[in-house]
Parts: structure tokens; sequence; C-alpha cells
């Protein structure tokens, strides 16, 4: 299985696309996501869903949802039932929001390893996992509003430290050619305004 939400939220099982239903259910599973092996009580995502203000018997909407949630993804333990709450099993490598940060976090120690060439390598391999605004279609949910700055923020950090390795490894004028469409963005991102 292999979650994506860095871009519209997709979900890729043994055979393709996994059909996920309307906007509900997929906010269900960004939730989910975001707290991947973690449990989220029905209360919760009921809140996510609908606000503080959510209907009554959103609880028992929550339900039906998950229950589709696991017949969609064709795997019973895919999301379990606890305690506190339903849980979403992600197993290693299986999300690419976690690929993307272990692949910054291994480009950043090469980088300081001095292995610039590599650095900007793995750097780069894990800025191409995104194929867009992360969450995109969730944009809006209040739920998915913070978790998709920290992405953002992630992004341009990747990016930041993809030109840094670039710059070390002598890559100058290949730089200089893309930052029309590279650096302005980063610096606008940042809240930096021209003079």
């Amino acid at each position: 299985m292999e979650f994506r939400i860095l871009g519209p939220l997709e979900v890729r099982g043994e055979f393709g696309a996994v059909a996920l239903g309307g906007i509900k259910p997929r906010a269900v599973l960004a939730v989910l996501l975001l707290h991947a092996n973690e449990p989220v009580s029905p209360e919760r995502l009921a809140v996510a869903l609908w606000g503080e203000d959510a209907p009554a018997g959103a609880t028992k909407t929550v339900q039906v949802h998950v229950s589709r949630l696991r017949k969609a993804l064709g795997d019973p333990d895919a999301v379990t039932t606890t305690l506190a709450g339903y849980r979403l099993r992600v197993r290693p490598s299986e999300l690419d929001a976690e690929r993307f940060a272990h692949g910054v976090e291994a480009g950043r120690h090469l980088l300081g390893a001095g292995q610039p060439d590599y650095a900007a390598a793995l750097l780069r391999e894990a800025l191409e996992l995104w194929r867009g605004p992360a969450l995109a279609e969730l944009a809006f949910e209040p739920f998915a509003q913070t978790a998709i700055a920290r992405l953002e923020e992630q992004r341009l950090d990747a990016l930041e430290a993809r030109v840094e390795a670039d710059l070390a490894a002598g890559r100058h004028v290949e730089l200089a050619a893309s930052s029309n469409s590279c650096w302005p963005s980063i610096r606008l991102a940042r809240g930096w305004r021209p003079g």
C-alpha cells in the first residue's frame, strides 16, 4: 500500500489507485494519515470533519466512513479499532511524507559530511515525491491547514538544502540558469519582498 499526501490525497494498492469516495471519506483518511499508527477518537474525527458544531450522530457517520475506508483499502487490519479510537496502520515507506522526511534527513547528513553531490541527488529525489500542494483538495479544511503549512515549510527547507548542496558541488551555472524559477518562490514563500 502506498499513501500519498504530498499533492492530492491518493492511495495506491496492489492493483492501482484505490477509490476513496467523496470529500468526507477522504478527510477521514487524511486525519488518520496525519496521525499514522496512532489512535484517533471518533469525536476528534467528527470535529475534523464538521468543526466544533458537529451534527448529532456525527460519530455514527464517522463509523460509516471508517467502515467504507476499510473496504476500500481491502485490508481488514489496515484500520483497527482500539479503546482510544481508530488506528491506521502505515508501514515504513508507505507514506510519501515519511519517505520525503527520511530523504531530506539523509541528504542533510551527507551535506554535513562533505558529500554535496550525493546530498543533492538525495534531496532532489525527495523533492520529486511532491506532486503539487500537499492535501490539495483538503486545503480549506481547518484540520488540514496546520499540517499543510508544516509540510510546505519542510518542502521549502529541502529546496534550500538542495540549492546549498548544488552550490557546494560547484553547480553555480546550473543554479543561476534555474534561479528565476527557484529562489524567488522560496523567498516569497518565506515572506521576503523585493526592495
